[in-house]
């Protein structure tokens, strides 16, 4: 195969060029030689990158399509400098035809020219930067386009579609084994209400899969509402799922009628327990998630329930969600309430 010698100082701003004017194989792996970087060029193009006054050689190149992305990024962004290569994120998580990427700040100066790369090596319309996790009451997400402007898409995850715009809501991509357990649950005839419903993280796999009669799916973020009413129309679960646009403290669903309540928020969940407690049904299930330190946390979730329910509980098992800060992980216990 014939490649180009550019040379390692010129490389930053010629191969992006060689790049636009198409003279690049793009099915073929850019690679390093000796003070230079050897860039396959599309057979009868030769010429015209001679002409520009660079060397052509002949040297073997992977096909692209037998490389891993990973690889590929790097190699496409070999022009960069080495610190910012070896911190580039080698994973990410797709929305449809959006990626979502986390950039360490020496990379910033090149976030641009990272975004075209990642899209055209991962195929995406729009690359995302993920830039502060996502703050404040509503979960709202601090994301940053770099390349495209779609921000609205569907993911398919364990057969659930989550119709989602990522500037304006959160999708925890640490949360997918509990979404996949919910999905397994057996609620059969029952009542329930997932009181921090957000897009339907929880309420969608148990509508979809888990046979429920009711599921009262409760959301405060107005953006998050909107996308849990569209995604209970994709999935087809009108017929089971109410969403309410509430605070769940405010709902007025009556008393211990839920066979099942979920409560899928972190931090300040036990400010929201008494209510969970006035609609739950005697032998109702809660799954009650928070955070906690690794060595403790079993001891603080007996120390909630007993002072937010004197009349009786019953842990029946404890997970790990993910891991949250140092030495702090998300938690999800099953609770029976007695």
């Amino acid at each position: 195969m014939k490649l180009a010698m550019i040379p390692v100082e010129e490389a930053s701003e010629t191969i992006p060029l060689l790049m636009r004017k198409d003279l690049v194989n793009r099915n073929a792996k850019i690679s390093k030689g000796d003070g230079c970087r050897l860039v396959p060029i599309q057979d009868g193009k030769e010429d015209i990158v001679s002409s520009m006054g660079y060397s052509i050689t002949e040297g073997e190149a992977y096909s692209r399509d037998r490389i891993p992305p990973q690889e590929r990024i790097k190699a496409s962004l070999s022009d960069l400098p080495e610190d910012v290569i070896r911190e580039l994120p080698m994973r990410w998580e797709y929305v449809g035809r959006i990626a979502i990427i986390v950039l360490k700040e020496s990379a910033e100066p090149y976030k641009e020219r990272i975004g075209d790369v990642y899209a055209e090596e991962l195929g995406m319309e729009s690359i995302c930067v993920d830039r502060q996790g996502v703050t404040g009451e509503f979960r709202r997400p601090t994301t940053e386009i770099i390349h495209g402007d779609r921000t609205e898409d569907v993911r398919l995850e364990n057969g659930v579609l989550y119709d989602m715009d990522v500037t304006k809501v959160m999708f925890a991509s640490g949360n997918v084994d509990e979404r996949e357990r919910m999905k397994d649950l057996d609620c059969s005839g029952e009542t329930i209400v997932d009181m921090f419903a957000g897009i339907g993280y929880f309420t969608l796999p148990l509508a979809k899969f888990a046979h429920p009669s009711k599921i009262y799916a409760c959301e405060k973020n107005p953006d998050s509402y909107e996308f849990l009413v569209k995604n209970v129309e994709l999935n087809d679960v009108k017929d089971i799922v109410e969403p309410i646009l509430s605070d769940n403290r405010d709902l007025d669903l009556g008393t211990h009628f839920a066979d099942r309540i979920l409560m899928g928020y972190v931090q300040i969940t036990s400010e929201f327990l008494p209510k969970a407690l006035e609609m739950i049904k005697p032998g109702g299930m809660i799954h009650y998630h928070d955070t906690f330190y690794v060595h403790e946390y079993e001891d603080r979730i007996k120390e909630i329930f007993d002072r937010e329910c004197p009349g009786g509980y019953e842990i029946e098992s404890i997970h790990e969600v993910k891991s949250f800060a140092p030495s702090v992980s998300h938690y999800v216990a099953d609770i029976r309430i007695l």
